[in-house]
């Protein structure tokens, strides 16, 4: 990290915050009191070394924890949140793409985890309008992790870095 103040600074005041008003057992931020407020707060810290310390590789990491963070505390509230990995997969693409904006690397991992994550969201809308298809489409569904598997095979061994 190359501003070493901005991300602990964020995190002592966030679970300075998150403490002090846990002990002071304040009514109106009681269902916050759970660890998935933990991961925002770091997600937070993250995102703000990223933009403010100029760190966009903290960009991603800030972007999943504190999509999970707002995730798990969404996820019971509102009905239309899905609740399937679908939606880790989606926090992820939108880490990809933000760290993207910035650095100019990652964007095809962003549209990869994108893809995967449509794919896991719409699975049963996407088969039933590919009906006719079925057998072939449910044949391509079983070996899917096979699929992964050899894109990130690709990725790590045999793809030549920049």
């Amino acid at each position: 990290m190359k501003n070493q103040r901005i991300f602990p600074g964020i995190i002592l005041i966030g679970f300075g915050a998150y403490f002090f008003l846990q002990q002071s057992n304040v009514t109106i931020f009681q269902q916050f009191y759970t660890w998935p407020t933990l991961l925002i707060i770091v997600g937070i810290a993250f995102l703000c070394q990223g933009y403010i310390g100029k760190d966009y590789e903290a960009i991603l990491p800030g972007v999943i924890l504190l999509g999970f963070g707002v995730h798990f505390h969404v996820v019971g509230h509102l009905a239309i949140w899905p609740n399937q990995i679908g939606a880790f997969i989606f926090i992820i693409a939108i880490g990809f793409f933000l760290r993207y904006q910035k650095t100019r690397n990652g964007l095809f991992q962003g549209i990869l985890f994108l893809i995967l994550a449509l794919l896991s969201l719409f699975y049963n809308k996407i088969a039933t309008y590919l009906g006719l298809l079925e057998n072939g489409v449910s044949l391509a569904w079983k070996f899917w992790p096979i699929i992964l598997i050899a894109v990130g095979v690709y990725s790590l061994f045999i793809r030549k870095k920049k």
